[in-house]
């Protein structure tokens, strides 16, 4: 019963922040997180992969997270604390959904998420790296999505550490160009065209991974 109740709070808890969070996603301040990561000194990259986590949580945008990752750090350690705290955050929305509320979800659509979960479940790790390599689903529901199936943890973790790298490395390039462009407009047309390689990549994406699944 004590369990019962702890975990209805929990998910209680959970609902306000994700509606607070996008009732007021629109005073999102890119600027502020700056700041304050940059004031928490050696402690900053941790500081701001643990704001990109609870940002992937409670459905704040993540293509903003990436954009200010960048331009704080460039684009090798950006995207490696850009997709370190993506992670993060997608195995808690993950772990969230699982334990918290799969259980009700499943009495409610009476059937209908157990159809799902055998299509999701036959593909494996292979759903995961699909859906994250292909930028057409919205990452903040699809983490909760995922951890209503019975996808082995490991597996979810690994597929989207790995397949989310392309995406991570293009919009934290973005960022660190547009930085860049603003700071000193150096070398301002190479970056840029850089940047738009990599997002045209990343929007190519799914074409190429159409034909391999068709294969």
């Amino acid at each position: 019963m004590n369990t019962r109740i702890f975990r209805y709070a929990l998910f209680a808890l959970l609902i306000a922040g994700i509606a607070l969070a996008i009732v007021y996603r629109d005073a999102f301040d890119a600027a502020a997180l700056e700041i304050w990561v940059k004031d928490a000194g050696p402690a900053g990259p941790i500081l701001f992969m643990l704001v990109y986590a609870l940002g992937a949580v409670f459905f704040l945008p993540g293509s903003a997270l990436t954009l200010v990752g960048g331009a704080l750090f460039g684009p090798v350690w950006g995207t490696l604390y850009n997709l370190t705290g993506a992670t993060l955050g997608a195995t808690l929305a993950f772990l969230v959904a699982r334990y918290l509320a799969s259980d009700w979800v499943e009495q409610k659509t009476g059937g209908r998420l157990q159809q799902l979960k055998q299509g999701v479940e036959g593909e494996g790790w292979r759903f995961v790296a699909f859906v994250r390599l292909v930028p057409l689903f919205p990452f903040n529901l699809l983490n909760y999505a995922l951890g209503l199936t019975r996808i082995k943890l490991s597996h979810y973790l690994i597929a989207t550490y790995v397949c989310m790298l392309p995406g991570a490395l293009a919009y934290t390039y973005l960022g660190y160009a547009g930085r860049e462009a603003v700071a000193s407009g150096e070398g301002l047309i190479q970056k840029g065209m850089l940047a738009l390689a990599l997002l045209a990549l990343v929007a190519f994406l799914p074409r190429i991974i159409g034909r391999l699944r068709q294969k």
